[in-house]
């Protein structure tokens, strides 16, 4: 497969074109033959033009690619080695989606021929690969597993919003159904990745690595912010806690905030969801995601609280929330618990709470969230909330914040980016961050 690729008689194919499958297709299609396919005809437009929707590449990658982009499932039958990359999210039950994944697998399912390669790089649990989504391979193709075809998995670890660690900068983990597929799976990702491939021992294995990866990450930032409920207590900024216990050589340094996205905030659903079908009940890791998960509604209480603190009428007040995507400086608003934040002050009947964001799109959050954002902020507000630590905010001054505020506010900082701006006190200003 591998010296056929790069002798360029077969081809790669990209099933999903978002933030992981699309910068993937890219980077092979400077080097091999590349088919890259999503079900939205509008979006395959975008990419014909040079336009990535999710906006996180430049007119400028897409030059010198050898790509056909498309959404009939019928080009893909000119691939032989597919890279399936669509979205793995959740139910309302918190409970694993496979969705996406499965019809994936059915579409490439009919189009597969004997030799082929499907590869899997969507977070899924231990064993989905094998067990989900082989049998559709089967089923629809008519082929034997191995046999006939060769699956493989290696994990996406693509970090949006990062133009330091990206796609060929960070090691990637490959494996293979035997030997043979392994070898040819990491050779070929080794064209484009830079930093080297790990080759795990089995799929199962590889699927594990990317699901605790995230796991961790989530377990840790959920005891930040269980400290953060507790100093908040105690009357101790949690962010002057961490500066000071960070002096020492191996302090972990992580920090309290709204965990949302579609990794963090996804992933270890999909492991407690396997660890239950084997009778174990995870406590350490439901236990981070529920504090995780109620951290927007505590944001919310807390503004409130504060609001009421300066003896005004809380339901009478007006509230500015400054950020809604899940992470800084990236406009992917998908699983984001600042929405947690709006839903709760509006359920108290808060009078008015407007919403900016210089990165996400107002359509988008209407659609998926059910408010609007306003175009620019007004002023006259009795509460900030910089939710979301966008470039663009990083430098506002404390006049800035008084020309937002009725000349007696809250300022809530859930990174803790104005902590030290705000360390003596600022006449008109209150100030609070987790």
């Amino acid at each position: 497969m591998f010296e056929q690729l790069i002798r360029k008689k077969k081809k790669i194919s990209v099933i999903g074109l978002g933030y992981v499958g699309l910068p993937i297709a890219l980077e092979f299609a400077k080097k091999v033959p590349v088919v890259g396919f999503d079900i939205k005809p509008e979006r395959v437009e975008m990419m014909k033009n040079g336009i990535d929707p999710s906006r996180e590449l430049n007119s400028s990658d897409f030059e010198g690619c050898d790509i056909i982009f498309t959404s009939s499932p019928q080009d893909l039958r000119q691939a032989d080695f597919h890279i399936v990359a669509v979205p793995t999210p959740i139910d309302g039950h918190n409970l694993p989606d496979l969705t996406p994944v499965l019809k994936a697998s059915e579409t490439v399912g009919k189009i597969l021929k004997k030799g082929d390669y499907v590869i899997y790089e969507s977070t899924v649990y231990p064993g989905c690969t094998e067990e989900d989504c082989v049998p559709l391979l089967e089923k629809n193709s008519g082929l034997r597993f191995r046999e006939d075809f060769k699956v493989g998995f290696s994990p996406e670890r693509i970090n949006p919003g990062d133009r330091e660690h990206t796609l060929t900068k960070i090691v990637k983990v490959v494996s293979g159904c035997d030997d043979e597929s392994l070898e040819n799976i990491a050779r070929t990702y080794e064209l484009i990745i830079e930093a080297g491939v790990h080759r795990a021992s089995s799929i199962k294995v590889a699927e594990a690595a990317k699901i605790i990866e995230n796991t961790q990450r989530d377990i840790n930032i959920a005891f930040m912010n269980e400290l953060s409920l507790i100093f908040n207590r105690m009357g101790i900024n949690t962010h002057e806690v961490l500066e000071a216990a960070g002096t020492k050589w191996n302090f972990l340094r992580f920090y309290p905030g709204l965990v949302g996205g579609h990794c963090i905030g996804v992933d270890p659903y999909y492991l407690t969801y396997k660890a239950k079908e084997f009778g174990y009940h995870p406590q350490i890791i439901i236990s981070g995601r529920y504090i995780n998960d109620s951290m927007g509604r505590y944001v919310a209480r807390q503004t409130m609280k504060r609001i009421s603190s300066l003896n005004k009428n809380v339901m009478e007040s007006r509230i500015l929330i400054m950020g809604v995507t899940f992470k800084e400086n990236v406009s992917d608003i998908r699983n984001s618990k600042v929405a947690d934040v709006y839903h709760e002050l509006i359920s108290y009947g808060i009078r008015e709470v407007d919403v900016v964001d210089p990165h996400a799109s107002s359509s988008e959050v209407r659609e998926e969230y059910g408010f609007d954002m306003k175009e620019r902020h007004g002023n006259n507000y009795d509460a900030i909330i910089i939710a979301v630590s966008h470039q663009e905010y990083l430098n506002l001054s404390v006049d800035d914040f008084r020309s937002m505020s009725n000349g007696h506010a809250v300022l809530v900082d859930i990174k803790g980016i104005y902590r030290k701006l705000f360390a003596g006190k600022q006449e008109g200003i209150h100030y609070w961050s987790l």
